[in-house]
């Protein structure tokens, strides 16, 4: 299964052949690696070589190392819990400004809103429709439902997402979306103008998705994300000003 590893990089190479094994299929989800003895003698390495590459792999989510008896190195399902996971630790670290996360978002979001519009179902316009009403009865109440709002609104953007099939789009949106309360908490008021300005975006968003407006959806995404960043701009330059 393995060769023995390059000399020059051997704690690289073992990471990589092993990697590639799993991502080529040779080694499939639930399968043991064999024992670490066994894998000494293919690679050709120290057994501290050897456990520091199981580290690494175990860290990137490709094996899981179980100890005791009848455990072992067993090889994960692949998701994108990890691409999510640096997306989010980047954005914590206030690397990510506000105008580039809104940049990133109004591309993004804008292809999934018309990527939702071509392949919707009936089911699919349901959910939203349903999460739609629940946001509508956090308007009429007002500002003490903010938090639900912001939650729903939340669950409508990631049903788009899922309604693309494509995993990239859903992993990089549920990271943004599970982070962005940072910067709701201290910039976006959520007005009353702007609760039921957002409220109407949906509407208008979801409405494009349901007749198959391609364009529209993808225009109705970005303009929303665009005008609420603007709002929070201006709330985070004059708090810079303060």
């Amino acid at each position: 299964m393995f060769r023995t590893a390059k000399q020059t990089k051997v704690f690289q190479d073992v990471v990589e052949q092993i990697q590639e094994a799993i991502f080529d299929g040779r080694l499939v989800t639930g399968q043991t690696l064999p024992a670490e003895r066994e894998l000494k003698e293919m690679f050709n390495i120290s057994r501290g070589t050897l456990r520091e590459a199981l580290r690494v792999l175990e860290q990137k989510g490709l094996i899981e190392i179980k100890l005791g008896v009848g455990g072992g190195s067993v090889v994960k399902s692949v998701d994108g819990s990890q691409v999510s996971e640096s997306l989010g630790l980047l954005i914590r670290s206030q690397k990510v400004s506000l105008n580039h996360l809104a940049q990133f978002r109004e591309d993004v979001e804008g292809i999934i809103a018309a990527q939702a519009a071509r392949h919707r179902k009936a089911e699919d316009i349901k959910k939203l429709k349903q999460l739609l009403s629940r946001a509508l009865e956090c308007v009429q109440i007002g500002r003490s439902r903010r938090d639900q709002f912001i939650d729903i609104d939340k669950q409508i953007h990631m049903t788009m997402a899922e309604i693309t099939g494509n995993p990239i789009y859903i992993s990089v949106l549920h990271s943004i979306h599970d982070n962005i309360h940072r910067y709701y908490d201290r910039f976006l008021s959520m007005a009353e103008i702007e609760f039921r300005e957002n409220y109407q975006d949906l509407c208008d968003l979801i409405e494009a998705i349901e007749n198959c407006e391609v364009n529209r959806a993808r225009d109705l995404a970005q303009h929303h994300v665009k005008r609420f960043n603007r709002y929070m701009q201006q709330r985070e330059d004059a708090s810079a000003v303060d």
